[in-house]
């Protein structure tokens, strides 16, 4: 930083915050307040150091920055002339701890007027008493309500977040118990019945002869789980019928076995023309088994795939073990926020995704995109009511990225079109909608993202479409 000097009582009547001051107000500002330049690059100073200035932009570009689990994150870029940052609670003076709450960094060559926040919080006092006790009480209703609404929605967020994916967990964590259950049953019924095949009165060969079979059976499942039912059935029933034939206890259940694995009467014959006729339902009971214990095992593997596929999710929806702002995948994004929002999908809603593959990285905020595709995809169910047609479109639109999220409901009317993007607006019912979610969407995708955020509304086709750079501001 250079030298400090002063700004002139009518250069300060300048800046909006100072307009309003008379001369002997504007002459204290004058003679306390210096101004500083700082080169591009430079830190004008860091979070949680002690706030000891009030500072106000004169010139140049700065930006704001949060230190978030161990990242710092840009909350504010401005040039306007007259923002100001630094000690902003001096008025506040011994009542809370005076640190800066974030790190202004000189994006370009800066120029501020720098207040220092003890003597300031002095005069500011003569001033304004009045002002000076609402403002007190502003700041601490708003920090204690803030902080009271803030653990709420966080309770509310992990709710949601541990509800839907508690939901889509238990199936395939129960299909996996149900056919671990199974299995085991199975696996004891494949001892019984290779005991009593192996009994000594077995001949030479036969053993061998059902193993051989019993590994081409098995090699060759899967195919039958594409018939439809008429044709199930009906092999159901031819293969009922050979078994009956040979006298074989529990003929149609061992029959839905064999059809599920694509077995036929001709590979049941070859069992026969391997084994003696009094072995012959002890070996289709060995093989019936054999082949159930390979199908609970392929679910098994499945349902333990699909959980972790679900945690996967979850990580990629919260961003787990990421930094904050990254080249992020905006399909992987929408894959994670339908699968954790898979539980709120009716059975009457079909989803369906055109993405455009080609589309490539995008620098961005990967969690809070997520939060916005959770509101608009929770919109777009919500019009619907349970039955239409939710479509997640990607493709690239010149310079950016374009995610389009639409759906078949009624459609907004242009008088509500014109502001759903306002803070608390909400077109539903008192206690099903807080009127925050597009407002913090458009933050998301607009102030952070240096993106747009539109709607396109008729009946039978909304469509929100968030457009994003597909470079970082500063390159472009």
């Amino acid at each position: 930083m250079t030298t400090p000097t002063h700004l002139a009582p009518d250069e300060l009547r300048g800046l909006f915050l100072f307009e309003d001051l008379d001369a002997d107000q504007l002459a204290w500002v004058s003679a306390n307040g210096d101004v500083v330049d700082c080169a591009a690059g430079t830190e004008v100073y860091a979070e949680g150091e002690p706030a000891e200035c009030f500072f106000v932009l004169l010139e140049g570009t700065m930006a704001m920055l949060r230190r978030v689990g161990g990242t710092e994150v840009e909350t504010v870029r401005t040039d306007s002339r007259g923002v100001y940052s630094g000690a902003v609670q001096f008025y506040m003076r011994d009542r809370i701890t005076q640190s800066y709450a974030s790190t202004v960094r000189a994006v370009t060559d800066c120029r501020f007027l720098a207040l220092p926040a003890g003597p300031f919080a002095e005069v500011f006092q003569r001033w304004y008493p009045m002002a000076v006790h609402l403002l007190e009480g502003l700041f601490v209703g708003t920090k204690n309500t803030a902080e009271v609404v803030g653990q709420r929605e966080r309770l509310l967020a992990l709710g949601k977040l541990t509800a839907g994916l508690t939901h889509e967990l238990n199936n395939p964590a129960a299909a996996a118990a149900r056919a671990t259950a199974a299995l085991r049953e199975r696996i004891a019924g494949m001892r019984a019945k290779l005991a009593k095949l192996s009994d000594g009165h077995v001949p030479e060969g036969m053993l061998t002869a059902l193993t051989t079979l019993q590994e081409d059976f098995l090699s060759r499942m899967g195919p039958a789980a594409e018939l439809g039912p008429l044709e199930r059935s009906d092999r159901e029933d031819e293969l009922g019928e050979w078994l009956e034939e040979r006298d074989v206890d529990r003929a149609w259940d061992l029959a839905g076995v064999f059809v599920a694995a694509g077995l036929g009467p001709e590979d049941l014959q070859r069992v026969a023309d391997a084994v003696t006729p009094s072995a012959l339902p002890a070996a289709l009971q060995w093989l019936s088994y054999t082949v159930e214990t390979e199908s609970l095992v392929t679910e098994i593997g499945e349902s333990t795939a699909r959980i972790s596929a679900l945690v996967d999710a979850a990580k990629q929806y919260s961003q787990m073990d990421r930094t904050p702002h990254q080249a992020a995948d905006l399909h992987a994004g929408l894959d994670a926020t339908l699968t954790m929002m898979s539980g709120k999908i009716a059975p009457g809603v079909t989803v369906v995704k055109d993405y455009d593959r080609s589309l490539p990285l995008v620098p961005a905020y990967a969690g809070e995109l997520n939060q916005v595709w959770t509101n608009l995809v929770h919109n777009a169910l919500d019009a619907m009511a349970g039955s239409g047609t939710l479509t997640l479109r990607t493709a690239v639109d010149g310079d950016c990225a374009l995610v389009e999220i639409a759906d078949t409901g009624p459609g907004i009317p242009e008088e509500l079109r014109r502001r759903v993007f306002e803070p608390f607006f909400t077109t539903k019912p008192v206690g099903q909608g807080t009127g925050l979610g597009l407002d913090v969407s458009w933050r998301i995708v607009v102030n952070r993202h240096g993106g747009d955020l539109t709607v396109q509304s008729r009946p039978g086709d909304t469509r929100f479409q968030v457009r994003l750079p597909l470079e970082e501001p500063s390159a472009s």
